[in-house]
This record gives structure tokens, C-alpha cells and sequence, in this order.
């Protein structure tokens, strides 16, 4: 019981985040999420930012796992870059992590924002790999430098989340991931 309970509270938590952010998740809506009481709440965590920094946590782990499972696969750069722009993604809900920059008390809070930043790192210097290994391998060609390009392929995820929340229509994401696929595209001698 005791694990279920952690677990429903993490889940909740994760959840109420991405909907709500981190000011609109009530340790009372969180315990109602999850089927839980305050003293099982307090059992397990010592308080809402305890919590939030395990949901965010486990965010942060799956996003960065679904990106290495399409950036890790075979073949070549542009096609693993490919994947990973059009891999499911509920993009009307946008990016669980990048919302969180949109949160004051969490960009205020250097322990929340750790696993955010943390993730961000990552999936900029991986995909400034695949790109360097693309420049390397002269499937695409220079000058723009890896991380330039691995920026501009978080802005455009990032952005495309934005412009569909704001249109309320996945149409917006799918028309800056096709319209950064064809730059890319250009730069390959495929």
C-alpha cells in the first residue's frame, strides 16, 4: 500500500503539473488526484515541493527516454532526427517540461528547475551529436555548428507547442516540424 500510494501521489502530481503548473496544483487537488489523504501525503513526501520535485523528476526521466528511443535508433542523422521530431506527442497539452519553464515558482526555485534545465542540456548537446556526426560523416553540410542547429530544433519543438496550444490545432506543431524538416533537409547530401 504504502508504494501505491507514493506512486498515485507522484502521478497525480505530474499530471496537475502539466495542466495546472506548479501554482495551480493544490496539495488538496493533488490528494483528491491520487486517492489519498494528507497524512499519506506527508508520509511519503514533506511537503508539496518535495512532491513536485519527484513528479517533476519522473517527467523529466520519460521525456528523455522517449527522445533517446527515437534519437538512439539506426540510421542515419537526418533520419534519427526525423524520428524524433514525429514521434507521438500529445501536442495540445504541450511539452511536460518546457510548460514548467512557463512557471515563475518554478523558474524561482533552483531545485525545482535542476531536472528542467537538467533535461534541456541533454537534449540539446544529444541531438548536437547526431548532428556533429552528421557534419562529420558529410551527410549534412556546414557551416552552422551542431549546437545551433540543436538549439534551433528545441526552439522549433518548443514553439510549435505554443503556436498549436494558441490555435488549437496540432496543425501549427506539424507545419514548423515539416518546415524545419525541409530546411534540414537542404543540408543533406541524401
Amino acid at each position: 500500500m504504502s508504494a501505491s500510494a507514493s506512486e498515485r501521489l507522484i502521478e497525480a502530481t505530474r499530471d496537475l503539473l502539466w495542466e495546472r503548473g506548479y501554482v495551480g496544483t493544490s496539495p488538496k487537488a493533488i490528494q483528491q488526484a491520487a486517492g489519498a489523504g494528507q497524512g499519506s501525503m506527508y508520509h511519503h513526501f514533506t511537503g508539496k515541493p518535495d512532491l513536485a520535485l519527484a513528479a517533476i523528476r519522473r517527467t523529466a526521466e520519460e521525456l528523455r527516454a522517449a527522445a533517446e528511443a527515437a534519437l538512439g535508433g539506426p540510421g542515419p542523422a537526418y533520419a534519427r532526427i526525423e524520428a524524433y521530431l514525429m514521434r507521438e506527442r500529445d501536442v495540445l497539452r504541450g511539452c511536460p517540461v518546457g510548460r514548467l519553464t512557463m512557471d515563475p515558482d518554478v523558474i524561482a526555485s533552483a531545485e525545482l528547475r535542476a531536472p528542467v534545465d537538467e533535461t534541456l542540456d541533454w537534449l540539446r548537446g544529444r541531438l548536437a551529436g547526431i548532428v556533429q556526426e552528421g557534419l562529420d560523416s558529410g551527410e549534412f553540410s556546414g557551416p552552422p555548428r551542431a549546437e545551433e542547429v540543436a538549439s534551433t530544433i528545441v526552439a522549433t519543438l518548443q514553439g510549435g507547442y505554443v503556436l498549436a496550444r494558441a490555435a488549437g490545432s496540432p496543425a501549427a506543431f506539424d507545419t514548423a516540424v515539416r518546415g524545419l524538416l525541409a530546411l534540414l533537409s537542404a543540408r543533406t547530401d541524401r
